[in-house]
């Protein structure tokens, strides 16, 4: 069986990139499905404690132990400083070219044979992922079928239907756009934010992703890229 590959994306720094891709391998897990994820960086990580970090938080949707070596396996990357990982790294002596974590990404995925690779970026969109690269950067390179994580806080709709844009002028696909549920109470209402994404979206899904509750939309997601799979493997 062809592997079905997904580049969880942000249209914004922290939007809910690791809340979709758990719910996502989760939906995959129940539906049977054998699954890997990689997330290839992280900054702001902290060492002595990193349960509920997004490498903790993905290994436990996988049903792994947090182990040393499932955490490099998970994340070879890590960055002590809550920023930029090319400014996080520098703050540490350490530079982070871009080649060597398209190598690694390429080589994860060219030896998967799970049913659903998940790999996670960095941020948004643009934030600066590798010495002089972008996430935009590392998806161009590695053409993966993206599902883009857009917020639900004011501005989070032009946030997101700018990526969706962007996403589409450097020719990628665009699987699903998850509008994440932002949790502060003043946030904007959350299903009329979720419709006005969709009336701007075009043809591209759009599914709503409540923080509570059953997470109905994943399973969607899930069927999205198997879809996309079974035409790829055609084509």
């Amino acid at each position: 069986m062809t592997t079905a590959r997904v580049f969880v994306a942000g249209g914004h720094t922290d939007v809910g990139k690791t809340f979709a891709a758990c719910a996502l391998i989760r939906a995959a897990r129940t539906a049977g499905l054998g699954v890997e994820a990689l997330k290839p960086i992280a900054s702001g990580f902290d060492p002595a404690d990193w349960a509920d970090s997004d490498p903790g938080r993905l290994l436990d949707a996988l049903g792994r132990s947090q182990s040393d070596d499932e955490l490099q396996r998970m994340t070879p990357w890590r960055f002590g400083a809550p920023l930029a990982p090319p400014m996080a790294a520098r703050l540490e002596g350490r530079t982070l070219p871009l080649a060597p974590v398209v190598e690694l990404c390429a080589a994860r995925l060219a030896a998967s044979r799970a049913d659903l690779f998940v790999l996670e970026g960095v941020g948004g969109l643009m934030s600066p992922l590798a010495d002089g690269a972008t996430g935009l950067d590392l998806m161009t390179a590695l053409d993966l079928p993206v599902l883009l994580v857009g917020g639900g806080y004011l501005g989070a709709i032009s946030h997101t239907l700018t990526a969706l844009e962007v996403l589409r002028a450097r020719g990628q696909t665009v699987a699903a756009v998850v509008v994440s549920q932002d949790a502060r109470p003043d946030a904007p209402d959350f299903a009329e934010t979720a419709a006005l994404v969709a009336a701007h979206a075009g043809a591209t899904p759009v599914l709503s992703a409540p923080r509570s509750g059953p997470a109905a939309w994943a399973a969607d997601a899930l069927a999205l890229l198997r879809d996309l799979q079974r035409v790829s493997a055609t084509a």
